[in-house]
């Protein structure tokens, strides 16, 4: 079989390796380069944790676990184990993380109710006022460094013979007979008999070349769900190993003792084609939050502050699956793309390459959202800590 997979982010080359492993020829073909898309502006948090509804939680549990298998029979480098704390401040935070963790329970989420000692022991240099309740552990979710994961992917994709055509874009696909052709923008052509499309929050834009309508939400306006900052800090002596959620601040580690932030009510100024400097009032302001979150930040700076556009199909749901209409094209597109890319790998992979049906992806198949004006479905509400 040989497969095409549009877009190299963590969904393109997890699909594109597992694909491989089964035999596949496979050829990746990116438009810029790889995770140059939304995989190089992630927070990077593995977790089901405020997914709904149930059957959306259950593939990003799924997910979350896929992601500590496959760290574990790897070197794992890219991923961040330590789990997740959390705490609230104020009242909207306080009864939303109630609600939350009583659905938890009820599910058999992994979750454990902390002291005010026993979150500082986690996280020693963490400022843990005294009006901070509830206090939440999440033990088994961590964080990607999608970078060092996409190298992981790229090494793996190399040494199965995957094959990799970048800053080349996707014109259309022409069918003849049985076969596609993919043909891209260089007037060269490649044969194959599956494409998959992986090509995140240009979904919308590359299906419409070939007459199908599938809509996924997008930036019109500062304030836009699919916008939000993504700040890194310069290297500071702070004791962090895990992820850190608060009311005001969303804290984990970035590598070499630098710090990743995000807020996401600061989010409501987000805006892509206008992106604040380092020096600018929202990176003072995370500063200032940031001293209030943590010890030993006095020195802190934002070396790097971006805006992130998240992959969101219109109602806030992964999709994945083939389109109804054109069966050898198998679309993905998801705003969990960091925790569900390992399992959507093999899922996707076991459907293409052996024709096996996979229970996890029955509700989130195109067929519910084609012909949609994108934009009408709903989006989901944002809260301290969403990804």
């Amino acid at each position: 079989m040989r497969v095409v997979v549009i877009g190299a982010g963590v969904i393109g080359l997890s699909v594109a390796t597992e694909l491989a492993r089964r035999g596949a020829r496979v050829t990746v073909v990116e438009q810029h380069t790889p995770g140059a898309g939304t995989s190089a502006t992630s927070y990077g948090w593995v977790n089901a944790n405020a997914k709904e509804p149930r059957d959306y939680y259950e593939l990003n549990l799924a997910g979350l676990e896929a992601h500590h298998r496959l760290a574990g029979s790897t070197d794992g480098r890219w991923f961040g184990t330590g789990g997740h704390v959390e705490f609230a401040t104020d009242s909207a935070h306080r009864e939303e993380l109630d609600r939350r963790l009583n659905r938890l329970r009820d599910y058999g989420y992994d979750v454990e109710m902390l002291t005010r000692d026993r979150a500082r022991r986690l996280a020693p240099d963490l400022i843990v006022p005294a009006d901070a309740d509830p206090i939440a552990f999440y033990p088994r979710e961590a964080y990607c460094h999608p970078q060092l994961y996409l190298a992981h992917l790229l090494t793996m994709a190399a040494g199965l013979g995957v094959q990799m055509i970048s800053q080349i874009e996707v014109k259309t696909i022409d069918v003849e007979s049985d076969r596609r052709t993919v043909l891209l923008a260089d007037g060269s052509a490649i044969g194959c008999d599956q494409v998959v499309s992986c090509v995140g929050r240009w979904t919308e834009t590359l299906l419409t070349r070939f007459g199908v309508t599938m809509p996924m939400a997008r930036f019109e306006r500062a304030g836009d769900a699919v916008a939000g900052y993504l700040a890194v800090t310069n290297p500071l002596p702070v004791w962090l190993s895990r992820l850190v959620t608060t009311s005001q601040l969303n804290v984990r580690p970035a590598g070499g003792g630098r710090l990743m932030l995000q807020a996401l009510d600061l989010d409501i100024t987000a805006d892509p084609h206008a992106v604040p400097t380092t020096d600018s009032s929202v990176a003072e302001e995370l500063l200032d939050r940031l001293a209030g979150v943590f010890d030993h930040t006095g020195n802190a700076s934002i070396t790097e502050l971006r805006v992130g556009q998240r992959a969101l199909p219109a109602d806030g749901r992964t999709v994945a699956g083939p389109l109804p209409s054109v069966p050898w094209l198998y679309v993905i597109a998801t705003h969990s793309g960091i925790t569900l890319a390992p399992l959507l790998g093999d899922l996707v992979a076991e459907e293409i390459a052996a024709a096996t049906p996979q229970a996890l992806l029955t509700a989130f198949r195109p067929d519910r959202l084609l012909g949609g004006a994108a934009g009408h479905a709903p989006l989901p509400a944002r809260r301290p800590g969403q990804q």
